[in-house]
């Protein structure tokens, strides 16, 4: 009898255990990136860290952002790094310091959701657009 019990112990235990999991489903979530382009046209070598000007100044490395739904709930959130300066033009201005766009981008986890938007320093939400041109992403421009 103590036999059976010492083999049946572990399966009851492990049924119990099981038995807490069941119907708790975790949602799914996708990699993609956050990509931000602040468009301050300020004049800096592409390639070099940098932050907003201007009216933009909230956007900087450890700026508190928050990825919502569209019912405003946070899906991730965490700090912005530092920008990349990217250039304003395509074309080549044969100069060291050029026109450019500060970019931010940060590697996020979110579960699937018709529309997102970012919030960035506690200001009013920006909508972000899919954009799979460089693979997964949400994507704004600022100023829209």
């Amino acid at each position: 009898m103590r036999r059976s019990i010492m083999t049946l112990l572990p399966l009851l235990l492990a049924g119990a255990t099981g038995c807490g999991a069941v119907g708790a489903t975790q949602e799914a979530v996708s990699p993609t990136t956050v990509r931000v382009l602040v468009r301050d046209i300020n004049i800096r070598a592409a390639g070099v860290d940098c932050a907003g000007t201007g009216p933009y100044t909230h956007f900087h490395n450890r700026a508190p952002y928050r990825v919502l739904d569209p019912d405003g709930a946070a899906v991730a959130s965490g700090q912005l790094p530092a920008g990349t300066a990217v250039a304003a033009f395509a074309e080549d201005l044969g100069v060291e310091r050029m026109p450019t766009y500060c970019e931010f981008a940060v590697a996020v986890r979110v579960p699937q959701r018709a529309s997102y938007r970012l919030e960035v320093d506690g200001r009013p939400a920006l909508d972000l657009t899919s954009d799979s041109s460089e693979g997964p992403a949400l994507v704004a421009v600022v100023p829209s």
